[in-house]
Formats: structure tokens, C-alpha cells, sequence
């Protein structure tokens, strides 16, 4: 692997230790910025392939990071940024193969109508210019957006992002905002367990169009509608089938524009197709990728069509992103995809994905805790109840999960969803047969664990609640027993 000896002796000469990492992140970082595991944070300092390792040189199994797509330093990716990094890295209003190559290749996998790209450094970024180019082609400004999503940390995707206004202390929606429903049949607004004959796409796509339409009558209309394709930090949701079809014809029919937001789920992750979106079988008006697209590499894009590209020209004022687009970071998206085509990394992603999540479905078999386990290639999510006839979340099931997976296990995981309590499932792509059976094999004990504490504080408080019925019987008889013994001898006195 390149710089292999140059990566290890820097390992070995960490200079400081953790707690003065931590004492350093905690007088000069904003103590918002939050990290893994706050109780007992990991401080990794190499990756390679599906695996991370901490400065002790332990090593943990990655089933979450989603940015390293192709695994942690993939050496063509690590090469390709090396190589344009000791060329070339400038300002992106220079002429570069890279940039139209990258161009190229990514429009290429996209439906034909998305042909033209603009490129950017983050999620963030990509999905304040969607909003932008949508509001400038419609001439609009109301956006409708799904309960729980999540599109970026700029003021612009905050306010349509209710996974964060939502919070305590987050901002108050905007009037211009709209929050449809989340389509979560699991343990949504609409669940397939109160209709389970109904065409649930159409019934969580009404208030959708219920919002367009009041936007017409008043005059306004809607610029655009955005949605992950697959929501995640909503709870790994899986919009039920036809429903993104429904919404996009709703919002077309009003004059507004669909954005496809593709930031955590495309380039693949799902396994039967390339973007999360294609398994809706619709085509969006605007696209945004990121995160994966550079394996950790901080690069974006947005993809749209000739005609809203346009119009944003025809405005006369100019786009231009000093480090969007440069040369570097193009090189490493075109690395990832490439790596992605050649390891058939995609095909990988529906084999073992499938595999996952039937042996998921096992295990939901077998444990009462599991309430749902759903997902599409290497995006899986697992959500725990208290109980399951009234899909009760079980939060502090999840959390403590976690952390035993981690700290037992040295397997990473974590948890998201409005309640917190849905176990996510986001690998790189690389991950294998034997790491799949590692993560369902420690999963397994986890949950064994689970229950038997569980039962055993059951017992517990069952033995408590017995003992209490003795002592309560016994006093009960002492009383009457007293009682009994001062009638007799008032008795005795008063012969």
C-alpha cells in the first residue's frame, strides 16, 4: 500500500496521548461539534479497507462510514489524489481534464436528462445550490420538504431540514417551509399496521399534493420539493413503493421541481442500481451527491437538466467555487468510480446486502426486540421496541447496543431515527462475507445479553413485588393479631 512505512512510523510517533487530545479538542473546538461515543470517544489514527484502528493499534470493524464508499485508503484513491496533489491543485476557473472527465463519468450513470454538473465541496453546498438553481428556474421560494430529513449544516438546507430545526433549541420552521410526512410505515404518521390493505404510497403522497395545491390557491405555488432518496438519519426509511412517483407527478403537475438528494445513499450503496433513486423508477429534476464521491476527500456535485442549468446563465450572474471542482478532488471521485466499476463493488453491495438482511430477518425470529429490520443493499437499519404488537421504541435498548458493540466487541454501529432506537448499517462498500458474519455474530450476543439482563431484572422485580405482598400479608396479620389481643384485654379489665 503506498506510504505504508511513512503511515505506521507516524503511528508510532503519536505524540500525544489521548486525554490530551481530548483536553486540547476541548479548550479550542466548539464543544457543538460533537463526536462519537461522548462518553468514551475513539481516537483513531489509521484506516484501511472496512477497518479503523485506535492509538493503541486496536482495530475495529466499520459497518458506518459511509464517506471512506471504496474503504479507508483505497491505494488507487490514495495514489490518484497523490499524483494531481504533486502536479497540480489550483483555482477551478482553469481548463483540467479532471474536472470534465469527472463531469463525463458521472452524468454517464445518471438518467440522460441530467447532463449538466456543477460542482462543490460538501452535501451542504451541493444542496444550497439545488435550492438555488430550483428557486431561480420556478421563480419561487416555498420549499416542501419530509419530517425527520436531514440535507445539510448551511443555513439554507437547516431550514429544510426538520431533523435539526425540530430539536430543542433549533430554529422555528419558516412559513416558506412545508414538512410533509416522513413515509415511515413501520412507525409513522401511516403505518401498514392501521391500513394494511391501503396503497400506503398514495396515502403518505396526499399531503403533498394537499400542500401544492393550497400553495396554487394562494397564489404561490412550491419551487421545489427535496428528499433523501432513502432517508437515514430519519431511521433508515424505505419510502414505500410508488411513492416517490406520486409526489414527483403532484409537484410537476404545480410547477414545481423534484431534488433527488443523493448524498449518503448514491454511487451504488443500494446494490441493485446505482442511485438510490432509480429504485422508485423516477428521474428528478435536480440531483446531489457528496460524501461518497470522494472517499473521505471533501467534493460534491449537483446534477441537473440543460434547461435549469440555463436559466441560472441566462440570470447573468456567474457561478464560480474557488475549490469545487479542483483538480485534486476530481481526480479522487474519478479514482472512486472507477475503483467502484472495476471491484464490481455495487454487485457486491446487493450480494451481501441481501445476505445481511436475511439473516437479520432471522435474528428478528428469534428476539422480541426487534421490531422491523428493512433496508436495500448496504443501507440497513434495525429497529429495536419494547414491544412489539405496539411498536414501542426502545431507546435505551439501541444505546446500550451500541456501546457494547464497541467497547466488547470492537464493531462500530450506531443509532438514529426520530426515537433513536433504529441500529444503522452503512458500510463501506468493501465489506465482506466475513465481516457480515462478524457483525451478526456479535449483534447476536448483544441481544442475548439484552434479554437475559432484562429477564433477570424482571425476576428481580417480580421477587420484590412477591416479597412485598409477604410483608404487607404478614403485617396485616400482626395488626389483626394485635388488634385481637387488646379486645381481650379490655376484656380481662372490665370483668
Amino acid at each position: 500500500m503506498p506510504f505504508a512505512v511513512e503511515q505506521l512510523k507516524s503511528v508510532a510517533t503519536e505524540q500525544l496521548s489521548k486525554s490530551e487530545t481530548i483536553k486540547l479538542r476541548n479548550k479550542h473546538i466548539g464543544q457543538a461539534c460533537q463526536l462519537f461515543y461522548r462518553s468514551d470517544p475513539l481516537k483513531i489514527v489509521r484506516g484501511q479497507g472496512q477497518y479503523m484502528f485506535d492509538e493503541e493499534g486496536t482495530r475495529y470493524l466499520d459497518c458506518i462510514n459511509n464517506v471512506a464508499h471504496v474503504g479507508h485508503c483505497h491505494p488507487e484513491v490514495v495514489m490518484a489524489g497523490a499524483m494531481q496533489m504533486a502536479t497540480i491543485s489550483t483555482n477551478c476557473r482553469f481548463l483540467h481534464d479532471e474536472l470534465v472527465q469527472c463531469a463525463k463519468t458521472l452524468t454517464s450513470k445518471m438518467p440522460s436528462s441530467l447532463s449538466v454538473c456543477f460542482f462543490v465541496n460538501s452535501g451542504s453546498e451541493a444542496n444550497d445550490l439545488a435550492l438555488r438553481l430550483a428557486r431561480n428556474f420556478t421563480k419561487r421560494q416555498d420549499v416542501i420538504t419530509l419530517d425527520h430529513a436531514y440535507h445539510g449544516h448551511l443555513q439554507s438546507v437547516m431550514e429544510v431540514s426538520p431533523y435539526k430545526f425540530n430539536m430543542p433549541g433549533g430554529e422555528k420552521k419558516l412559513d416558506y417551509v412545508h414538512v410533509a410526512p416522513c413515509p415511515d410505515i413501520y412507525n409513522g404518521q401511516i403505518t401498514d399496521k392501521m391500513y394494511p390493505d391501503a396503497d400506503l404510497a398514495k396515502l403518505y403522497a396526499q399531503p403533498v399534493e394537499d400542500i401544492c395545491k393550497n400553495q396554487v390557491a394562494k397564489g404561490q405555488g412550491v419551487a421545489a420539493f427535496i428528499a433523501e432518496s432513502l432517508q437515514s438519519c430519519g431511521g433508515q426509511i424505505l419510502p414505500p413503493p410508488g411513492y416517490f412517483k406520486a409526489v414527483y407527478e403532484a409537484v410537476r403537475s404545480n410547477g414545481g421541481v423534484c431534488i433527488a438528494d443523493e448524498v449518503q445513499v448514491g454511487f451504488g450503496r443500494v446494490g441493485s442500481h446505482y442511485w438510490a433513486f432509480e429504485t422508485q423508477d423516477v428521474v428528478p429534476d435536480i440531483v446531489t451527491v457528496a460524501k461518497p464521491m470522494g472517499n473521505g476527500h471533501p467534493v460534491g456535485a449537483v446534477v441537473t437538466t440543460q434547461e435549469i442549468a440555463q436559466a441560472l446563465q441566462a440570470t447573468g450572474v456567474p457561478y464560480f467555487n474557488t475549490y469545487g471542482g479542483n483538480p485534486v478532488s476530481c481526480a479522487i471521485a474519478n479514482a472512486v468510480m472507477r475503483v467502484i466499476d472495476q471491484e464490481g463493488l455495487q454487485q457486491n453491495a446487493k450480494k451481501l446486502g441481501d445476505y445481511l438482511l436475511d439473516e437479520c430477518q432471522q435474528l428478528k425470529k428469534e428476539f422480541e426486540c426487534i421490531g422491523d429490520v428493512r433496508g436495500v443493499g448496504f443501507f440497513v437499519g434495525i429497529e429495536l421496541v419494547q414491544d412489539r404488537d405496539a411498536r414501542i421504541p426502545d431507546t435505551k435498548s439501541a444505546r446500550w447496543v451500541v456501546n457494547r458493540m464497541k467497547q466488547v466487541h470492537k464493531v462500530l454501529v450506531s443509532s438514529d431515527g426520530p426515537n433513536d432506537n433504529v441500529i444503522k448499517l452503512k458500510p463501506p462498500m468493501c465489506f465482506n462475507r466475513e465481516n457480515a458474519d462478524e457483525f451478526l455474530m456479535t449483534f447476536r450476543e448483544c441481544l442475548t445479553t439484552l434479554m437475559q439482563d432484562k429477564l433477570v431484572a424482571a425476576v428481580d422485580a417480580a421477587k420484590a413485588k412477591a416479597n412485598d405482598r409477604i410483608t404487607s400479608a404478614a403485617a396485616d396479620t400482626l395488626a389483626n393479631k394485635t388488634k385481637l389481643l387488646e379486645r381481650h384485654d379490655r376484656l380481662i379489665k372490665s370483668v
